[in-house]
This record gives structure tokens, C-alpha cells and sequence, in this order.
């Protein structure tokens, strides 16, 4: 018998859960394996990425209605997370379904002796909908933690980031991640892209901020149309495309990706510099490579260069030779929670390092950059910790760089400071951060 979507989500969930394995890579092998056609497929990445952003909420309930919920076996809270989240949250399966497709559940997978208790709290917790128990308030930390089921204490940090402005964060990162397309500009043109988008019924919305750069609804498998074996577009985010913008590349230049994989940058900048010139597209991650390669041959891209590299310890042949260095440093990650959920759950103590490694990146790349050049700066995480404050650090040691303003579509505008940190509860974007500093000429 066919595997269905919701065993496809149960399985990556416990994996999740047991190994914290990273669901994006998981969810697509497990529905590969399953051979899940679009629909299911779609459904599958819904329910998994949807407890994931909701696991503590959904165990908050869980726990208020189940008679032990200390006792519950691991797989039979996954079994009833899943069910809970299509209850409070998907409105169009019907609430007597996602119970009567939890009891199935736990007989398809070997737990058919819980069968009669995930009745029981499915059924509390849909005839309760109404009125479900509130969230004690009596405390922001905790009242937010499970609310938008971030741990604890990741929460104070982002308190201690955005005061008053953390709910409307936490509340965007929650939020089903939009899917943004680049028109591929070597080969067609932004409207006749949404032109051909449109008649696939992808009903795609212009970013504001991008020209070119189109959200799509009901994607599915974008791999199989028609247009991304054309090469028409790739897929980034809107706030990666605003970094390579900021940078202000031009036809001719050579530019480092100096972290490339999988190589959005690297054709954001190809295009910038309509394929002349050259991009060294670097990663220490050699296996990411072909990553590139196979990308750029879609696209029609012929000024990419790849190779493997460690940022921290650039290539001799590199040094002062580039007019333009983009370091998309390794980084936390907590910009992109609405993309990758379980980035939540990480360790923070291991995430304390990071800095130091990026101080080593900026160091490393700086005297790549030819006098009168660019080094751009960019994180996909909100924490000041590993944006201003590594930039800061890099100054103190460099007076050969300084930031520059550089200007982006309004409502941005242009941004004097030369340091910009992208919020999706802002600007509907990744949370993203962006730096922009010029090497004074000799």
C-alpha cells in the first residue's frame, strides 16, 4: 500500500525529533522515497514544517488534556502533535478527519494499543477549539515561548534584540515561508516571466523591493516546469537579491562569492555584471560545488568560476585582485525561521563561536579586495552579535575600510549607514543583514 503524506510528515518528525536531523533535507528524501505525487507532497512539507513552528503550543495543549501526559511515548506525542496542528491549524481538513487520521496512524505504525487514548485527547482538544486554555501572561519570556513554540531561551535573546518589536518577529518567523523567484535576466525578461508563471497559475506577486524577483502560490515541485528547465529563473529569497544589489557590481568586474553554495549569489552577481568579467564562486563544502555548476549551466551562466576554498585562508592568485568580495558568512540561522523550523532547537551554547569565525572570514578576505573596492558583509541571522558587532571588531583592526551608504529600492531607500538589518515582520523578507565597506585607495 502507498505510503500517505501524513506518514511521510510522522516519519521526518521523529527523525527530527530523535536525531535532529535538519527536516528541508530529510523532507525531501523521505518524500522522494515515498514517491508522493504534488498534492501529497505539498501536504507532507505542510504538516512537517507546521509542528515544527507550533511543537510547543501543540504540546501545551497535549498536555492539558491528556490524563498522563508524562507517560506519553515519544512517537505517540508526534502521532498527536501532527494531529493537533491539523486541527487548530488547517482549516480545510475537517477536525473529525485529523482525528480519525491519528487513531490510523497509530495503527499503520505499531501503536495501535494508544490508538484508543489519541481518540480520547483528539476529540477533547477539537471539541474544545473554542475555548481552549490560555496561555499564562503573567510572564512575556514564557507567554511568547510557547505562543510561537521558540524555547525558552532562545526567546530572552530575542527579547534582548527587539524589546516591544519581538512579538511582530516571532509572529512573521512563524509564518508559512513565501517562495520567491529571480528572473533569470540573460534570458528573458521580468514580464514575460510573470507572463509565463501566470499561465501555469502560479499567481506570481512582484517584490516590491526586487524588480524581477516574483512570490509564487502553490508551487509544488518548481523543478518541473517547463521554465526552470529553460532557465528562465532560480529561486532566493528577496533579501540575499537585495545584498548582491548593494554591493553595486557592473559589467567587467571580478568578483569573489567567497561562501557560495548553492550559488544564488554567484548568479545574482553573474547577471549584475550581465556575464562578463568573472565570479570566483568559492565554499570550503567541495561537494556543494556541482551545486553551482549544474545552476549556472541552467541559467546560460558562463562567468562563474568554481572551486573549493576556506574563506578564513583565500587562494594566493586572489589577493588584490577583486574589485568586488561577497562574504555570506556562516552564521545562527535566525533569520530564516520560517524556512527552517528546527533551527529553534539548536544548541546556543555551540552557536557562541560564530563570531570568532567570522572576525576570521573578514580578515582572510580583506586584502582580496583591490584598492577602491567592495567587501559585503551579509548574514542571514538578526543577532547583533554576529552582524554589527563583527563588523565593528573588523574596523577597529582595518582603517584601510569604511562603510559606505548604498541605496535600495524605497520604501528603503538609501541607507547611509552602510549596515542594514532586514526583518520579515518589517519588510517581508528573510531576516537578513547587509554591510557595505569600501577600501580606501592607497
Amino acid at each position: 500500500m502507498a505510503e500517505s503524506a501524513r506518514q511521510t510528515a510522522l516519519r521526518v518528525l521523529e527523525r527530527c525529533r530523535r536525531d535532529r536531523a535538519f527536516s528541508d533535507t530529510l523532507l525531501a528524501g523521505e518524500i522522494g522515497k515515498a514517491e508522493l505525487d504534488g498534492r501529497d507532497a505539498a501536504l507532507a512539507a505542510r504538516l512537517c514544517y507546521g509542528v515544527l513552528q507550533n511543537e510547543l503550543l501543540c504540546d501545551f495543549y497535549i498536555d492539558r488534556f491528556a490524563a498522563n501526559p508524562a507517560k506519553l511515548e515519544p512517537k505517540v506525542r508526534d502521532i498527536l502533535r501532527l494531529s493537533v496542528y491539523q486541527i487548530l491549524f488547517m482549516d480545510k481538513i475537517p477536525a473529525h478527519a485529523a482525528v480519525s487520521e491519528g487513531v490510523e496512524l497509530c495503527k499503520k505504525t505499531g501503536f495501535a494499543r494508544a490508538s484508543g487514548l489519541v481518540n480520547a485527547v483528539l476529540r477533547k482538544i477539537a471539541d474544545s477549539r473554542e475555548h481552549l486554555p490560555e496561555i499564562p501572561r503573567d510572564d512575556a519570556c514564557t507567554y511568547f515561548s510557547i505562543k510561537y513554540s521558540i524555547p525558552r531561551a532562545l526567546t530572552a535573546l530575542f527579547l534582548r534584540e527587539f524589546g516591544a518589536e519581538t512579538e511582530d518577529f516571532l509572529k512573521a518567523s512563524n509564518a508559512p515561508a513565501p517562495t520567491f523567484l529571480q528572473t533569470n535576466t540573460l534570458k528573458t525578461t521580468p514580464a514575460a516571466l510573470r507572463e509565463a508563471l501566470t499561465a501555469r497559475g502560479l499567481d506570481p506577486i512582484e517584490n516590491p523591493l526586487v524588480p524581477g524577483c516574483f512570490e509564487v502560490s502553490r508551487a509544488g515541485d518548481l523543478t518541473k516546469l517547463p521554465e526552470y528547465a529553460d532557465g528562465l529563473f532560480y529561486v532566493q529569497d528577496a533579501a540575499a537579491a537585495l545584498a548582491v544589489k548593494a554591493a553595486g557590481l557592473s559589467k567587467g568586474m571580478t568578483v569573489l562569492d567567497a561562501c557560495a553554495a548553492p550559488g544564488g549569489k554567484s548568479f545574482a552577481a553573474a547577471m549584475a555584471a550581465g556575464d562578463s568579467g568573472v565570479i570566483f564562486s568559492r565554499d570550503i563544502h567541495e561537494k556543494k560545488l556541482p551545486l553551482i555548476e549544474v545552476g549556472a549551466k541552467r541559467l546560460g551562466i558562463t562567468s562563474i568560476q568554481t572551486a573549493a576554498m576556506d574563506a578564513k585562508t583565500p587562494d594566493a592568485a586572489l589577493i588584490g585582485a577583486c574589485d568586488a568580495v561577497l562574504a555570506d558568512a556562516p552564521c545562527s540561522g535566525l533569520g530564516v525561521l520560517r524556512k527552517k523550523p528546527d533551527i529553534r532547537f539548536r544548541d546556543l551554547a555551540a552557536l557562541e563561536g560564530l563570531p570568532e569565525v567570522q572576525r576570521a572570514i573578514l580578515n582572510g578576505l580583506a586584502p582580496c579586495v583591490k584598492p577602491g573596492g567592495v567587501l559585503l558583509y551579509s548574514t542571514c541571522t538578526v543577532l547583533k552579535r554576529e552582524n554589527d558587532e563583527v563588523v565593528t571588531a573588523f574596523l577597529d583592526t582595518h582603517p584601510d575600510f569604511a562603510p559606505e551608504a548604498f541605496t535600495l529600492p524605497d520604501p528603503i531607500g538609501t541607507v547611509e549607514s552602510g549596515r542594514l538589518t532586514l526583518l520579515p515582520n518589517r519588510h517581508g523578507t528573510d531576516g537578513f543583514y547587509i554591510c557595505k565597506l569600501r577600501k580606501k585607495h592607497d
